[in-house]
């Protein structure tokens, strides 16, 4: 059975997430940089949060990756930030988002954060999803 994301031609291989994870555990260690994983969960069937990750995804730096897990559910890997910056950028992002659709109320998604560190060794998928998505809506 194919998923509607495997329809749409985009990568949710999960190998790709933990690519994306050890690249930003390999910053950490070879350069001392922090890398934020945020993930991203909206409501079950909510039509407007694929628009909003396809809207962060066109506005991410090259060094940055989005890794969609569901239709209601994105990673994101913001390469050389601290949290505090991982959270304006997402800030930033969302209230461009919400001006671009005339929302006026922001969008209702939850975020998490995990922020990568030189002292993380051996980052797991299975110690980073539980995080950005503690206390995100079931879906």
């Amino acid at each position: 059975m194919m998923s509607e994301m495997a329809i749409d031609g985009r990568n949710h291989d999960p190998l790709r997430l933990r690519e994306l994870l050890g690249r930003a555990e390999s910053l950490a260690a070879r350069h001392a940089l922090s890398s934020v994983v945020v993930g991203m969960a909206g409501p079950e069937g909510d039509l407007i949060f694929p628009e909003i990750v396809d809207y962060v995804e066109s506005a991410l730096r090259v060094d940055d990756a989005i890794f969609r897990m569901t239709r209601e559910r994105a990673v994101l890997v913001l390469a050389d930030v601290d949290r505090p910056r991982a959270e304006e950028i997402i800030a930033r992002l969302l209230s461009g988002f919400s001006e671009q659709y005339a929302q006026s109320a922001g969008p209702r998604i939850h975020l998490g954060y995990f922020e990568v560190t030189p002292q993380h060794k051996h980052l797991t998928v299975k110690e980073v999803l539980p995080t950005v998505f503690a206390a995100a809506p079931v879906s």
